[in-house]
């Protein structure tokens, strides 16, 4: 009898596996409202218009039947066929705007980047020079996956994980560890972000998360968020390194950017820092870090991003231990695609009404 009362209460209390919860990913909360401007021409708002798409799912569809019912998107054309049909576009996809196609549509009014930095699209003549036409991009999309991705890194390097990764091909039981790279801890040590700006942001949040005291830079005058400690301009960055024992490259690739890493910035580093590139890798310069490594002034890198790239399969940076490199895959994760459809989809509903466009960047500025 016990055991039936009991089986018969186990039965009651049993829930079913549930599916994990829908995503709320809501485009406001992500996408930037700084340099907000209307695309579409005063004459067209509510008029028919028409989007080069690459391609759209099934959801993306529906909810722009919906939200933006004069629209028409045009998904899958071949940069041929799109370069033939220039004319109809007042809207594209960033994969289509070529030197070619701008100058042939005569219509286009906004170009929607699938990346958060917009280097190869500032290097455009046509686009730059066009004052019509306005340039968005996914700013603010990829930082919690690009974000998580630093901390991978970093902890790969600061665990001494690649030799027991390693190890598992052979069934290698090694305590003693690589005996090249020293296991440390990260909480109470400087950690800083140089460019605050969507991923440098959740970067920041994560580290202070670990226990770290976090520093930051940027050009803005925005307050600083609770988790970070200080924010100093980028005239102040080599103060910063001084004190700091990981640093974290975020800023868009410009002009003023490039190299930015160089043998000065190196130089002023805290001997035995960790440096992490998440940005573009012309952001550093690759002999200055080169160097750096086997000075012994860095103790590590963290890269997902090199210079060249791809990092060619007998460039020296391959042959340290304590440099972990990825290929450009930071950014990759199913929140990600989450976040930049929900911008994307709502550039296109406000871009159909005529409203302000999220992520609009400043041409001139490079962001």
């Amino acid at each position: 009898m016990r055991f039936c009362a009991l089986a018969l209460l186990l039965t009651a209390c049993h829930v079913a596996p549930t599916a994990p919860p829908a995503s709320s990913v809501s485009a406001e909360a992500i996408g930037s409202t700084r340099n907000s401007v209307v695309a579409t021409p005063g004459e067209l708002a509510g008029a028919p218009l028409t989007y080069f798409a690459q391609a759209l799912d099934d959801a993306e569809r529906r909810e722009l039947a919906t939200q933006a019912p004069n629209l028409r998107i045009v998904e899958g054309l071949t940069r041929e066929q799109a370069l033939a049909r220039a004319g109809e576009a007042h809207g594209v996809d960033g994969s289509y705007a070529t030197p070619e196609f701008l100058r042939a549509a005569s219509r286009l009014c906004w170009v929607q980047a699938r990346s958060a930095g917009v280097d190869r699209y500032l290097s455009t003549r046509e686009l730059i020079e066009n004052e019509r036409i306005v340039l968005t991009n996914l700013r603010g999309v990829h930082g919690p996956a690009i974000a998580d991705h630093v901390f991978a890194m970093l902890l790969a390097l600061t665990r001494d994980l690649p030799v027991h990764l390693a190890g598992r091909a052979s069934g290698a039981w090694r305590r003693e560890g690589s005996g090249e790279l020293r296991g440390i801890a990260l909480q109470d040590r400087t950690l800083l972000v140089v460019g605050l700006g969507g991923i440098g942001s959740e970067v920041a949040r994560r580290a202070h998360g670990f226990g770290m005291r976090v520093l930051a830079t940027r050009r803005s005058d925005d307050r600083a968020p609770e988790f970070v400690e200080r924010v100093g301009k980028p005239e102040d960055l080599l103060a910063f390194l001084r004190e700091s024992d990981v640093v974290v490259l975020c800023v868009p690739l410009t002009p003023e950017t490039e190299n930015l890493f160089d043998a000065r910035a190196f130089d002023a580093l805290k001997p035995g820092a960790f440096l992490v590139n998440i940005a573009r890798g012309k952001v550093v310069d690759t002999g200055a870090l080169v160097a750096a490594l086997r000075s012994g002034k860095l103790a590590g890198a963290c890269l997902d991003v090199t210079e060249p790239e791809p990092l060619p399969s007998d460039h020296v940076l391959w042959t340290f231990p304590n440099v972990v490199i990825t290929p450009h895959v930071a950014a990759n994760a199913e929140l990600t695609d989450e976040r930049g459809s929900a911008v994307l989809v709502e550039n296109l509903r406000r871009f159909a009404s005529g409203e302000p466009l999220l992520n609009v960047v400043d041409k001139r500025a490079g962001y």
